[in-house]
C-alpha cells in the first residue's frame, strides 16, 4: 500500500508553491510595465518631433515582416512533423533502442510538435523583421532608367529587386531544408524509414513527403543558382568589382547550366515521391553535385589560370572599363571637372596682385588647434563647454562674405551635484562663438565676430539658447507653469552691468524656495563666486509634456530616476528634453540616412540651427567598385575608425537636415530628388521630407559641401581619375591623399590622412573665389618609389545658394587641377619637412620654445594661387604651466623652394615675393579692446567692418603693443635675453587683459 501511495504521489504534477508564483508573477508585471514604458516613451517622442508616421511605419512594417517569418516557418514544420506522424506504419517492426527512444519521446511528442515549430519561428521572425527595409524598398521601388552593362536590366532590378528576391529564396530554402530533416526524423523514429542490414525500407507516405520536399528544395536551388548569375556583377572577388572575363564566360554560363541540373533533378524526385525508385534522383542528385564542383569551380579556374593570366590585360580591357564607368557614376565622381595646372615655382614680386581677392580670405586660423583659445576665452564657467573640433562657416558681414571658424557654447554638468541642479537648472548651453578664419589680435588670440554673454557682435539678435546640443544631458525637465524660474541662463556678475534677458534676473539661488517645497535638500549651487545668476524658463515645444502621474512614472522608469515621479518642482506643463544630439535626432527621424560625421552649427532666421548632411547608400551598384565607407572617412581630423565596416558602392548626398538648437524642431530636406533611393524612402514615409524650394535664404547660404562624401569622392578619384582602361590596369597613375603632415603617428605607426579644409578661394585659371572644400593628391606608391610631390588638387564648391534663395549652379561641382609630371611640386610633407629643417625657421622656433613653451604647428593649407602652389600654415605657442592656451605667433609660408616665417601672413607674402607679393592677406594685427562684448575691436558703431577700432588703445592693450615691438627688436638682434623679459611682459599683460575682461 506504501508503494502505490508513493508511485500515485510521485505521478501527481508538483505544484509550484504561492511564492514562488508570486514572485514569477511580480517579475513578469516588472517587465511588462517597463516594456509598455518603453514603447510609450518611443511614442510620446515621435509624437512630438511630428514623425509618429516613421515610428508606426517601422513598428507596422517589422511586426508584418516577423508575422510572415514565423508562419513561413512554424507551418511548414508543424505539417512536416504531423504528417510524418499520422502517416506513420501502423505495424512497423522497430528495433529495441528504437522502441526505448518512442517511450521517452512519446510524453513529450505534443509538446515538440507544437512547441519546436514555434521556437524555429520566433527565431526565423526576428530574422525577417530586421529585413523591413529591405522589403519597404522593394513594395517602393521605382525605374532608375539606367541599364547594366551585362544583363541590359535596370539598375532599379540590382538596388531593390535582386536583394528581396534572394533573400526569399534563401529563406524559403532553409524552411523546406529544415522541414525535411524534421519530417525524416519523425519517420526514422516511429518506422517510416527502417534500415535491415544493407537494405533501407521507406513507407509510401514518407517517401512521398520526402521526395516532394527534396522536388521543391532542388527547384529553390535553381531559382537560387539562377540569380547569383546577377549578384556576379557586384562580386567583389576578382580584380574589380563586377563580373570579369571569367565571371562572363564561364561563371554566369556556369551558374545557368547548374540551375537547369537543378530543375531535371527536382523533376526526378518528382517522379519517385509516385514510382518509388529512388535510383535515378540518387545518380542525378550526385551528378548535380559533380557538375557544381565543375562547372562552379574547376571550369572558371581552368579559364583564369590558362585563357586569362597569360593575357590579362587584354582580356579585361572591356569589363575595367564597365567598372570604370559604373563607379565614377555611382560615386558622383563622372562630371568632374580636369584641368591642368601648369603650376610655376618662381616666386616673383606682385604674383599674387591677381588673387589678391582670394588672398584676403586665407585662413590662419586653425579649427583644429584653438578649441582650448576659445575655452579660455569664452567659456565663461565651468558649466560651458566648447568642442575639441570646431567648424568653419561664413557670414556675410557688413555686406562681405567672411569666412569664420565657430562653436557652440554647449552645457557641462560633469562637476554638478545632484538630480535637482543636473536635471532642471543647468538645462542649455549659451550662445554661438565665431571668429574671424583670416584675422588675430596683437596677442595672436582670434578676432570674434560673435561672442560674449549675452551673446553680441555681427550677427545680429538671434536666439542663444542651446537646449540640443552635441553634448546636452541625457535628459532635462524644462517649462511648466512656475511662479519663478529655476533654469540657469547665463550668469552676470554684478560689476559687468549685463542686463537680463531672461524671465526673473534673480540673483543666487531662487529654485531653493521650490526645491524646499518639494522636500529636497538641494539647492542650485553658485555659478561663480559672489556671481549673480540670469534664470528662465523654456518656452518652446521641445519634448513630451509630464502632465499627469502615469507619464512621469514612464519616464522615471525610462531613465531609472523616481526623482521624475516625485519632485514636487515638476509641475504643469513640464517637458522632458531627451535624444537630444542632433545627429541622434535625425536618425531616428530618418533611420534609412548615413549621417555626416560632421555637424555644424550656424545662426540662421535668427535662430541657432544644426546642419546634418544625410547620405542615401547601397552596395548592391553593378559594376561599382565596392569600399568600407568607415574606412575612406577616416583621416586625422575624424578620429577612430568605426570597427564596424560599412561595404558601400553607390552614395549620394540626398538630405540636408536641420535640427533647431533651442527646441530640437527637425526639418528634412530632399537635397537630390532625383535619387532611386530617396524616391523610394519618399514614398515609404510620405510628408517626411521637405523640397528644397522651402529652405530660407539664410539656410541655403550655410549650407555647405560635405565632409564626408567629399572623403569618399577624393579617395575613388584618386584612382578613378583614369579612365583608359590599360593606364588603369598598370596602376601607372595612382593617386592618394597625403598624410597629414602635422599630426601624430597612430598606434600601429602609421600616418593618417591630411583632413580636407574649407575657405573661399579660386581654383584653377579663370576661376571666382568660392567657398570650398579642397584636399591634394600626391603619387600612391609605396618603398623606395614613394614621392611627395603633387599630382592633383581637388576642390568641390560648397556655395549652395545665396540669402535671396537662388540655388547655386555650380555647388557640388568637382574641380581637379592635375600638374604636369615633368615639373616636381613639392607635396605637404616635403613642405612640412622644409620648414622643420631650415636653419632659419628652425632657429626662431627654437626661440619661441624658450620658457617651457610648446610649439603647435597648424593646419597645412595648399593653395593654387600665383600661377603656382603656396602654402600657409599658422604657427601657435601654448605655455606649458599656469594659464595655457594655443596662441597664434608666427605665419610659415612656402612657394616654390621659398620659405618666409613672418609675425602676419602680409609680412610672410611680402617677404616671401621680394617684398610686394601683391597680395591683401588681411590678416594685420587687429586691435581688441579688453571687455569689448564683441571681441572684433569695434567699440562703438564708428568700427570698422574689418575688426577695427578708432577709440584710443587700453593701457593694457598698449602695453602688449610695446612687449610685442620689443621682442620683434631682441629678435632680430640676437639678443635672446631681452626676448625673454619682452614675452614675459607680453604674458603678464596678456593675462591682464584677460582678468580684466
Amino acid at each position: 500500500m506504501t508503494d502505490q501511495n508513493a508511485e500515485a504521489q510521485a505521478a501527481r504534477p508538483r505544484r509550484i508553491s504561492p511564492l514562488a508564483a508570486t514572485i514569477i508573477l511580480v517579475v513578469i508585471l516588472i517587465l511588462g510595465f517597463l516594456a509598455v514604458a518603453a514603447v510609450t516613451a518611443e511614442v510620446l517622442w515621435f509624437r512630438q518631433t511630428g514623425y509618429l508616421p516613421v515610428l508606426t511605419t517601422q513598428w507596422i512594417a517589422a511586426a508584418v515582416m516577423f508575422v510572415i517569418g514565423f508562419l513561413a516557418m512554424a507551418v511548414p514544420l508543424f505539417f512536416a512533423i504531423d504528417i510524418a506522424y499520422r502517416k506513420r506504419p501502423v505495424y512497423a517492426r522497430l528495433t529495441a533502442q528504437l522502441d526505448r527512444y518512442q517511450e521517452l519521446f512519446e510524453p513529450l511528442r505534443r509538446l515538440v510538435k507544437w512547441g519546436l515549430p514555434a521556437v524555429i519561428g520566433l527565431f526565423a521572425g526576428v530574422s525577417t523583421a530586421a529585413q523591413w527595409q529591405s522589403a519597404l524598398l522593394w513594395l517602393n521601388s521605382s525605374p532608375t532608367g539606367e541599364k547594366d552593362a551585362q544583363f541590359g536590366f535596370d539598375i532599379s532590378f540590382f538596388l531593390f529587386d535582386l536583394p528581396m528576391l534572394q533573400g526569399i529564396v534563401s529563406f524559403a530554402s532553409a524552411v523546406t531544408m529544415i522541414a525535411l530533416l524534421a519530417g525524416v526524423a519523425t519517420s526514422y523514429l516511429y518506422g517510416g524509414i527502417a534500415f535491415a542490414g544493407r537494405d533501407v525500407r521507406v513507407s509510401k507516405s514518407t517517401r512521398i513527403q520526402a521526395a516532394v520536399l527534396a522536388t521543391v528544395y532542388l527547384l529553390l536551388q535553381a531559382v537560387s543558382l539562377w540569380l547569383d548569375q546577377y549578384r556576379s556583377l557586384t562580386n567583389t572577388t576578382g580584380l574589380r568589382t563586377g563580373a570579369m572575363f571569367q565571371d562572363v564566360h564561364a561563371v554566369i554560363p556556369g551558374k545557368q547550366i547548374l540551375a537547369g541540373i537543378a530543375i531535371i533533378v527536382a523533376i526526378l524526385f518528382l517522379i519517385t515521391a509516385f514510382t518509388g525508385k529512388w535510383r535515378l534522383p540518387v545518380v542525378g542528385t550526385a551528378l548535380f553535385l559533380v557538375s557544381s564542383i565543375v562547372l562552379g569551380i574547376g571550369y572558371p579556374w581552368a579559364v583564369q589560370q590558362f585563357q586569362v593570366r597569360p593575357d590579362e590585360k587584354s582580356l579585361e580591357s572591356e569589363y575595367i572599363e564597365r567598372n570604370i564607368a559604373a563607379t565614377r557614376v555611382a560615386y558622383g565622381i563622372d562630371d568632374v571637372d580636369v584641368e591642368r595646372y601648369d603650376a610655376v615655382t618662381d616666386a616673383e614680386p606682385g604674383a599674387l596682385r591677381d588673387d589678391a581677392v582670394a588672398t584676403a580670405n586665407i585662413r590662419i586660423i586653425d579649427p583644429e588647434v584653438v578649441s582650448p583659445t576659445f575655452s579660455q576665452l569664452e567659456q565663461i564657467r565651468q558649466y560651458y563647454q566648447f568642442p575639441t573640433s570646431l567648424s568653419v562657416d561664413r557670414y556675410e558681414i557688413d555686406g562681405q562674405v567672411e569666412d569664420a571658424v565657430t562653436a557652440v557654447r554647449d552645457i557641462n554638468i560633469t562637476d554638478q551635484a545632484g538630480w535637482f541642479n543636473r536635471t532642471l537648472v543647468y538645462t542649455h548651453g549659451y550662445g554661438l562663438v565665431g571668429a574671424y578664419g583670416n584675422q588675430r589680435s596683437p596677442g595672436g588670440e582670434p578676432v570674434f565676430l560673435e561672442n560674449g554673454i549675452p551673446t553680441s557682435g555681427k550677427l545680429g539678435k538671434f536666439e542663444p539658447r542651446v537646449y540640443f546640443g552635441m553634448n546636452s544631458p541625457t535628459y532635462s525637465i524644462v517649462g511648466g507653469e512656475r511662479t519663478k524660474s529655476i533654469e540657469l541662463d547665463f550668469p552676470a556678475d554684478a560689476e559687468s552691468g549685463a542686463e537680463a534677458t531672461a524671465d526673473d534676473p534673480t540673483p543666487a539661488d531662487p529654485a531653493a524656495d521650490d526645491a524646499a517645497a518639494a522636500g529636497e535638500a538641494e539647492v542650485v549651487d553658485e555659478p561663480a563666486e559672489g556671481g549673480r545668476q540670469n534664470m528662465t524658463t523654456f518656452a518652446g515645444d521641445g519634448g513630451p509634456e509630464l502632465g499627469n502621474i502615469f507619464t512621469k512614472l514612464i519616464y522615471a522608469l525610462k531613465f531609472q530616476d523616481m526623482e521624475v515621479l516625485l519632485s514636487g518642482a515638476v509641475v504643469d506643463g513640464s517637458q522632458i528634453l531627451y535624444d537630444r544630439n542632433p545627429v541622434e535626432r535625425v536618425q531616428k527621424v530618418a533611420p534609412y540616412l548615413t549621417l555626416d560625421k560632421a555637424p555644424y552649427a550656424s545662426v540662421v532666421d535668427g535662430r541657432i540651427v544644426w546642419i546634418i548632411d544625410g547620405y542615401t547608400t547601397s552596395d548592391n551598384y553593378p559594376y561599382s567598385e565596392s569600399k568600407d565607407m568607415n574606412a575612406l572617412t577616416v583621416d586625422a581630423s575624424s578620429g577612430a575608425r568605426d570597427p564596424m565596416p560599412k561595404p558601400i558602392n553607390y552614395i549620394r548626398n540626398s538630405v540636408k537636415a536641420t535640427v533647431d538648437a533651442y527646441d530640437g524642431k527637425v526639418s528634412l530636406y530632399a537635397w537630390d530628388s532625383e535619387d532611386p533611393l530617396l524616391k523610394s524612402w519618399g514614398k515609404i514615409f510620405p510628408g517626411t521630407l521637405k523640397d528644397v524650394s522651402e529652405m530660407s535664404g539664410q539656410l541655403l547660404s550655410h549650407v555647405r559641401y560635405p565632409a564626408d562624401m567629399f572623403k569618399v569622392q577624393r579617395a575613388m578619384l584618386g584612382e578613378y581619375h583614369v579612365t583608359d582602361a590599360d593606364a588603369f590596369y598598370s596602376a601607372e597613375d595612382r593617386w592618394r591623399t597625403p598624410n597629414d603632415p602635422v599630426s601624430t603617428a597612430t598606434a600601429d605607426a602609421t600616418k593618417l590622412a591630411q583632413p580636407p579644409y574649407y575657405l573661399t578661394l579660386a581654383a584653377g585659371a579663370d576661376a571666382d573665389p568660392n567657398f570650398s572644400i579642397y584636399s591634394t593628391y600626391i603619387p600612391d606608391a609605396s618603398g623606395e618609389g614613394q614621392r611627395d610631390i603633387l599630382t592633383g588638387y581637388l576642390a568641390a564648391n560648397s556655395n549652395a545658394g545665396s540669402k535671396d534663395g537662388t540655388v547655386s549652379e555650380d555647388y557640388g561641382t568637382l574641380k581637379l587641377l592635375t600638374l604636369p609630371k615633368s615639373n616636381s611640386i613639392p607635396g605637404p610633407g616635403q613642405v612640412q619637412n622644409s620648414f622643420t629643417t631650415d636653419s632659419k625657421v628652425s632657429n626662431l622656433l627654437n626661440i619661441l620654445r624658450q620658457g617651457e613653451s610648446q610649439v603647435i604647428s597648424g593646419n597645412l593649407l595648399t593653395l593654387p594661387v600665383g600661377g603656382g602652389l603656396l602654402y600657409v600654415q599658422p604657427v601657435y605657442v601654448k605655455a606649458s604651466s599656469g594659464t595655457s592656451f594655443p596662441i597664434l605667433q608666427k605665419v610659415l609660408v612656402s612657394f616654390g623652394d621659398e620659405i618666409a616665417f613672418e609675425d602676419t601672413l602680409d609680412a610672410a607674402l611680402d617677404e616671401l615675393f621680394g617684398g610686394n607679393s601683391g597680395a591683401n592677406a588681411g590678416d594685420g594685427d587687429v586691435p581688441v579692446v579688453p571687455g569689448d562684448d564683441a571681441g572684433t575691436g569695434d567699440t562703438g558703431d564708428s568700427g570698422s567692418s574689418d575688426g577695427g577700432s578708432s577709440d584710443p588703445l587700453s593701457p593694457v592693450l598698449q602695453e602688449m603693443q610695446q612687449a610685442i615691438q620689443d621682442r620683434d627688436k631682441a629678435m632680430k638682434d640676437g639678443d635672446w635675453t631681452a626676448y625673454g623679459e619682452a614675452d614675459e611682459r607680453l604674458r603678464d599683460a596678456l593675462e591682464n587683459a584677460l582678468q580684466g575682461s
